[in-house]
């Protein structure tokens, strides 16, 4: 890289700095609610040193893994919540959601569009053999986005015709080119489902969507949601695991599928490690406001280059996610790779489009985080097919994408 190169993406990204000035004291200005929500939390139920202890085996008994699940369903708005690091993934807790819920015979209907690639197999979309929810005789029907990518509320009435058990919302874009839902519109649609089919469930997979508004989908109405530790709400030191959120009985409900009926929650160590959980808790409301002024830098850089934003600078988010369309696979691979050289981990990795267990296209990953998978730390990452989108996320210090960004602009410059 020459002096002029550098100079130039060095210019490039102090100018998009200065343009999100706005949005930077904005976004740290909001630390302090959301600080303050967990800080009433963990008074409110009185945490302690001793809730940092798990027990072994069975995990009866367990005082910190109550305590866990109640400090989170308060932080979370919910009647209850389940917080355990059994679940490998996002992906994982929502599957546990949906079957521990849906029997055979019931119909699902996502409101929101294909759901995320992992959750295609789970559904039974794509794959077989490796019991989804088809396999079970769960009857499944989506309602596809309207011309403009946002969900075509319009065309609620006629898909909740049918008897519907659950409807599934996606708050964030996935890989998708649509806006993330804002928990007004989450609160909006309930109403509307509610109104047509008073029995009809909605559950909303929440990753990525934690704390970035003042509140969550189980404050507006959603009767049940999902989401990862090792994303927002683990402040980038939980190790592991998954939450389900929201009324009390499907909360038991989602747990019975990830124990065994009759046990649910009562079983299921924390070894010895929730001392990490809720620390990180404590951590995330600050994390969630870096990762998002990442974003916005992101989207700042990407816009003043030329190439289309979602979401726009300055524009509403209800996630971490920045996408960005390049629109052929060569400059996505190259800024990928010009991330992961500057990443924490793995630095020395080149990383090339390579297939990965639950997505239908291969992707592409810059993922040098501490926790593997975690996307905490200014990562980014795509699959290989049309239009060729950038999804970027994560950041615990706005520098970091600073220097990730600089590092990236000279391999597009032409």
């Amino acid at each position: 890289m020459t002096h002029p190169q550098r100079a130039w993406a060095a210019d490039q990204v102090a100018a998009a700095l200065e343009r999100i000035a706005p949005q930077v004291a904005q976004r740290r200005a909001g630390v302090q609610p959301r600080l303050q929500r967990v800080l009433e939390a963990f008074a409110a139920e009185r945490l302690g040193v001793h809730h940092f202890a798990s027990v072994s085996g069975y995990g009866h008994g367990d005082l910190g893994r109550e305590v866990l699940d109640r400090v989170f369903a308060r932080v979370l708005q919910a009647e209850a919540a389940a917080v355990r690091l059994q679940f490998v993934s996002g992906t994982h807790a929502i599957a546990a959601a949906l079957f521990g819920v849906l029997r055979p015979g019931d119909r699902l209907l996502a409101l929101t569009g294909r759901p995320y690639d992992t959750l295609e197999e789970v559904i039974g979309i794509r794959g077989q053999g490796q019991g989804s929810l088809a396999e079970f005789g769960v009857q499944y029907d989506e309602l596809p986005l309207g011309p403009d990518c946002a969900v075509d509320e319009a065309g609620m009435d006629a898909a909740l015709e049918p008897a519907t058990r659950m409807v599934l919302i996606q708050r964030s874009c996935g890989y998708s080119w649509r806006p993330s839902l804002p928990v007004e519109q989450i609160g909006r649609l309930v109403e509307r489902v509610k109104a047509l089919q008073p029995g009809c469930l909605v559950f909303v997979d929440n990753c990525y969507g934690e704390l970035v508004e003042l509140q969550e989908p189980t404050a507006v109405g959603a009767d049940l949601m999902a989401g990862s530790l090792i994303k927002n709400l683990g402040g980038t030191i939980a190790p592991t695991g998954g939450y389900v959120a929201g009324r009390e009985e499907l909360v038991e409900m989602a747990c019975c599928r990830l124990t065994a009926p009759g046990i649910g929650r009562e079983g299921g160590t924390g070894f010895d490690l929730h001392r990490l959980l809720f620390q990180g808790l404590f951590l995330a409301p600050q994390m969630v406001s870096e990762a998002l002024l990442c974003a916005e830098l992101t989207a700042a850089v990407f816009d003043g280059l030329g190439y289309a934003v979602n979401p726009l600078v300055g524009g509403p988010r209800s996630d971490v996610i920045q996408a960005v369309r390049f629109g052929s696979p060569e400059p996505l691979k190259a800024v990928c790779r010009a991330f992961q050289a500057c990443s924490p981990v793995g630095s020395y990795l080149d990383p090339v489009p390579a297939p990965m267990p639950g997505y239908a296209s291969e992707l592409v990953m810059a993922g040098g985080t501490f926790i593997d998978g975690s996307t905490s730390e200014f990562s980014a990452d795509g699959p290989l097919r049309e239009p060729y989108v950038l999804y970027a996320q994560g950041g615990t210090h706005l520098a970091h994408a600073q220097l990730a960004l600089e590092r990236a602009l000279p391999t597009l410059k032409p």
